[in-house]
């Protein structure tokens, strides 16, 4: 089987960074790009919890979108909104994402680790991972799961395959 590339946007959570001070949202382009996908586009929004599921809300429409990847807003301090304001978009949770790169992570950063709500899920075909602020974390989840879950060829199994096939379970 060969590799298929796969159409993503990516979102940063932020009510500080720009893009030139964006150094998590840049690592995913970087990453995903040299993997050999296409970056559909790639956008800064306030740690709103509208304006986040608005944003997300309209790529997971977009049929031209089958990856949203999502960095910021998933701790436990003052606006941080992520998982309210994407989670209940989703048709079917990941749960098994999160879990995976709490795990990961543990190594890097030791029970601090626990205050990550990093959450994944399926909604309308499109495959949604929503990632901390942290370029360290956003390297981890790439790295560690993400490269190999986003390709097609990955055994023995692969969220390229269920995104590309249409063939996902809803909630």
């Amino acid at each position: 089987m060969a590799f298929t590339a796969l159409s993503v946007a990516v979102l940063t959570i932020s009510d500080s960074r720009d893009e030139h001070t964006d150094g998590s949202g840049r690592t995913l382009v970087e990453r995903l790009e040299s993997a050999g996908h296409r970056l559909h586009t790639k956008r800064i929004v306030p740690d709103d919890k509208y304006l986040i599921r608005a944003e997300v809300a309209a790529w997971i429409a977009d049929p031209a979108v089958q990856v949203v990847l999502t960095t910021g807003g998933t701790g436990f301090t003052g606006r941080d909104s992520t998982p309210e304001a994407v989670g209940v978009l989703f048709d079917s949770h990941i749960d098994g994402f999160g879990e995976l790169f709490r795990q990961l992570s543990y190594a890097e950063i030791g029970s601090s680790t626990i205050q990550s709500r990093a959450l994944a899920g399926f909604a309308n075909a499109t495959v949604v991972f929503c990632l901390p602020g942290s370029t360290g974390a956003c390297r981890t989840a790439w790295d560690r799961i993400l490269l190999e879950q986003l390709d097609c060829r990955h055994r023995p199994c692969n969220f390229a395959s269920l995104v590309l096939h249409g063939n996902h379970g809803h909630g």
